[in-house]
């Protein structure tokens, strides 16, 4: 996906503008209101309950580290011969992708969720070797037949899609007739698409939410069910992740069940159907699918185990942080110009891409703090976001913007340029820099 995080000034601008142009009517003014009045109810019931469980969780990522991902690549190569784990930059991840596909002589390959496909464009280089790649995602699969839209949101991709919008791109794509738009129908139709692709691909390609240590095994979860017919159908399955989503053990202190259970309903506040597998790799059927695991980092990700915002990585791709944050609300997921959007994106992109090369993502923050409460493995976001912001103050990378003095009063006159209304002027400009509005 290519880079515009150095663009979010324009555009959340833009957004705001598209936002705030037509006039709502009175029914949908109240329907906001209800929307902010929910919001803040599920803040507020985030704040007392499930204590424990965020402990727990929080403990479990908090033990990310490169040995685990030595055990985990010894014990993935060792119980099966057939599975082959290895650490791969983000530029060579699709080039090594491509390389099980060829050995395999895939031709057809499905894809359920994946953010370390989504950060290298894994769907354009497949398609570019001359293969064929379809997402089952259904929110993935709706960016795709709209020529690889950029996601909106870590869970729902498509969020920023209405129905009649998606119904029309279903229209273009299969040949339907345009005006059934109800949810349920372009679903169906959906269904029974990815039905035939499911049998007849040669290849299955996942993420993974956590790759285990003591057993080499990948743990998905999805609330579609996709993710167990694209990883067992296929003859091959590659499953691909970053390196910071290994731990330790299946259960203890170190434990996947903790995170994998906050999944889906902090990414929703509703108690989702959750689907999850383990995957062993190949079983004593001869028709079981070989597995080759990858775990990928970008170029500064392992750079981020030994800084400052280390407790970044514990981030389990949840959105709990952005369906809670005003300024993702009033921007849009696209403003912030890559993979990751709202709070976290705001501080994993400047840490994976350069400092210098999203210079607003650490000042699109209130310090609201709504992030801190509701995120389930306790990642203390505001923090982080200010020592970004101290790290951008002693690079000299950010801009200093500077009130205009105000003209000198007439004779008589006690105001000076060091009085309180210069020094007001001076608070004001500051204020409107870190909000992205430039001063006169």
């Amino acid at each position: 996906m290519q880079i515009a995080s150095m663009h979010f000034k324009e555009r959340a601008h833009a957004k705001h503008r598209r936002r705030a142009a037509p006039a709502q009517p009175a029914e949908d003014q109240g329907q906001v209101r209800r929307q902010a009045a929910r919001g803040d109810d599920r803040a507020r019931r985030f704040r007392g309950a499930r204590a424990r469980p965020r402990r727990r969780s929080a403990s479990a990522r908090s033990t990310t580290s490169t040995s685990w991902l030595e055990i985990f690549e010894r014990n993935a190569d060792g119980a099966r011969r057939d599975r082959a784990a290895g650490r791969r930059r983000q530029p060579t991840i699709n080039a090594h992708v491509l390389d099980i596909a060829a050995r395999h002589g895939v031709r057809k390959i499905i894809k359920s969720k994946s953010m370390v496909s989504e950060e290298s464009e894994l769907d354009r280089a497949i398609e570019a070797a001359g293969s064929q790649v379809v997402e089952t995602d259904l929110g993935e699969y709706i960016l795709q037949i709209n020529d690889y839209e950029p996601p909106s949101h870590i869970i729902g991709p498509a969020l920023h899609k209405s129905k009649e919008e998606v119904a029309d791109l279903f229209a273009q794509a299969h040949g339907d007739a345009a005006q059934d738009r109800d949810r349920a129908s372009c679903a169906s139709r959906r269904a029974e698409c990815c039905g035939t692709h499911y049998l007849t691909a040669d290849m299955g390609i996942s993420g993974g939410n956590f790759f285990v240590a003591e057993t080499g095994s990948v743990v998905l979860v999805t609330n579609e069910g996709n993710a167990t017919l694209t990883t067992t159908l296929p003859k091959v399955h590659v499953a691909i992740s970053g390196i910071e989503k290994i731990v330790p053990t299946l259960g203890g202190r170190g434990d996947a069940d903790a995170p994998a259970a906050a999944l889906g309903d902090r990414a929703v506040d509703l108690e989702l159907r959750r689907h999850p597998d383990r995957d062993e790799g190949r079983r004593a059927s001869s028709t079981a699918p070989s597995t080759c695991t990858s775990s990928s980092s970008m170029p500064g990700a392992p750079a981020v185990l030994g800084s400052d915002v280390r407790e970044a990585l514990r981030c389990i791709r949840c959105g709990a942080c952005m369906n809670h944050c005003p300024v993702y609300q009033n921007v849009g997921g696209h403003s912030y110009g890559w993979v990751y959007p709202g709070p976290i994106g705001s501080i994993l992109t400047p840490t994976y891409i350069g400092l210098e090369n999203a210079l607003d993502l650490p000042q699109a923050s209130t310090m609201c703090n709504q992030c801190g409460v509701v995120c389930p493995v306790k990642i203390p976001l505001p923090d982080l976001l200010r020592k970004l912001r101290e790290q951008q103050f002693d690079a000299r990378l950010a801009t200093v913007v500077r009130a205009r003095r105000p003209a000198r009063a007439g004779r008589g006159s006690r105001r000076s340029p060091g009085s309180t209304r210069w020094r007001r002027a001076s608070a004001r400009g500051c204020s409107s820099w870190m909000g992205g509005r430039e001063t006169a």
